[in-house]
């Protein structure tokens, strides 16, 4: 096996710490083609479909992916912006707010986001973190509740790239931040701040993306920190229980889901009576495809159909502010320990920097 050359500067040069922020993924166009692509990624990765190869691989390339990619195109098409993909500018958009805001702290880190699947890719981002003289590396999964499909998937990507590096950095991993008193916050005064616009409706839907009844079964923990979140909100906002509920939605396939799903449950809602209702999705940190689409569209259309007047969804964190304190206060609980910037090198470091140094000009490597 071969390992990739590290880049020149490593030699004699003060390391630096880097975050990755990673998100799910999006095509990199709203047609066919580009959501071929991305699903053939995302449904090939036994993290998401726990199906034998030898039963899934025929099904994913001989129906799904010739039915499914005109259609989610379609859907994608409806939300897609003049910059792309709104998960893909939005997480964006957050990492430069989260850069700022270290920088501004007396941290000016090295911040990257990426993609699990699509562009631009986990490896990627890396690669250019190392590029830019990060040798500690923290990754930040931008999924608040752990899951194999999700999170577990993350760290897989990372371990891929770690195999052909000479230099591994260090890493730490943020595992979830279902119950962060940061992100509670962040999520509280999202919805006070609706409820200040908008006006409150007497019930607050909190939906979080599905997964297979299985997968509980099997230990994840994901149904569980979804429920811990849900309550831990409704705590924050002073909730009883008959004011919110939880749903998943997105179930695909035929085999049962978590439940209650979501759409099902709002056309019920609204043929018992309830006439207005607030919708948040607190599993997502930026808005996409199944919260704009999904939720703010379909889920909005179900519930006036079967009766309902007025349909309320509250958007994701995105950039907000409180979102990128959110995440500041998770960087900073994780890197503890880690250099800040402008501090004095410790004798061992400052030992170890001399010896790259001489070594490199021995060797006759640039510095």
């Amino acid at each position: 096996m071969s390992f990739r050359p590290e880049p020149p500067y490593v030699h004699g040069t003060p390391q630096k710490t880097g975050v990755l922020l990673v998100n799910l993924g999006s095509p990199d166009e709203a047609t066919p083609a580009a959501t071929r692509r991305y699903l053939r990624e995302f449904l090939s990765d036994p993290r998401v479909v726990e199906i034998p190869p030898a039963v899934w691989w025929p099904i994913l390339h001989g129906i799904i992916l010739r039915t499914r990619p005109a259609k989610s195109a379609a859907k994608y098409a409806t939300i897609w912006t003049p910059q792309g993909s709104p998960l893909v500018t939005g997480t964006d958009r957050l990492a430069q707010g989260v850069a700022s805001a270290l920088t501004a702290a007396g941290k000016p880190w090295v911040v990257e986001f990426a993609m699990r699947y699509g562009n631009p890719s986990v490896a990627s981002r890396l690669t250019r973190l190392r590029e830019a003289g990060a040798t500690r590396i923290l990754i930040l999964p931008l999924y608040p509740q752990y899951s194999a499909a999700t999170t577990a998937s993350i760290f897989d990507a990372v371990s891929q790239w770690s195999l052909k590096a000479r230099w591994v950095p260090e890493f730490r991993f943020v595992h979830q931040y279902h119950d962060h008193p940061a992100y509670i916050q962040a999520l509280e005064r999202s919805v006070r701040s609706h409820w200040n616009r908008e006006g409150r409706s007497p019930l607050l839907v909190m939906t979080f993306h599905g997964l297979p009844e299985r997968s509980l079964k099997l230990g994840d923990p994901y149904h569980c920190e979804c429920h811990k979140t849900a309550r831990f909100l409704a705590q924050s906002l002073g909730l009883q229980d008959h004011e919110y509920r939880v749903t998943f939605q997105s179930r695909f396939g035929r085999a049962k889901w978590l439940e209650p799903y979501t759409e099902p449950t709002l056309r019920e809602l609204a043929s018992s009576g309830l006439k207005r209702v607030d919708v948040i999705c607190p599993g997502f940190a930026i808005d996409c495809l199944e919260t704009l689409e999904e939720i703010s569209q379909e889920a909005r259309e179900a519930f006036l159909e079967s009766g309902g007047e007025s349909f309320h969804y509250i958007d994701c964190l995105n950039d907000s502010s409180d979102a990128v304190s959110a995440m500041v206060a998770l960087i900073d609980q994780h890197a503890q320990g880690w250099p800040q910037a402008g501090m004095t090198l410790s004798p061992e470091e400052s030992a170890t920097l001399q010896c790259q140094a001489a070594r490199a000009k021995k060797m006759g490597a640039p510095r």
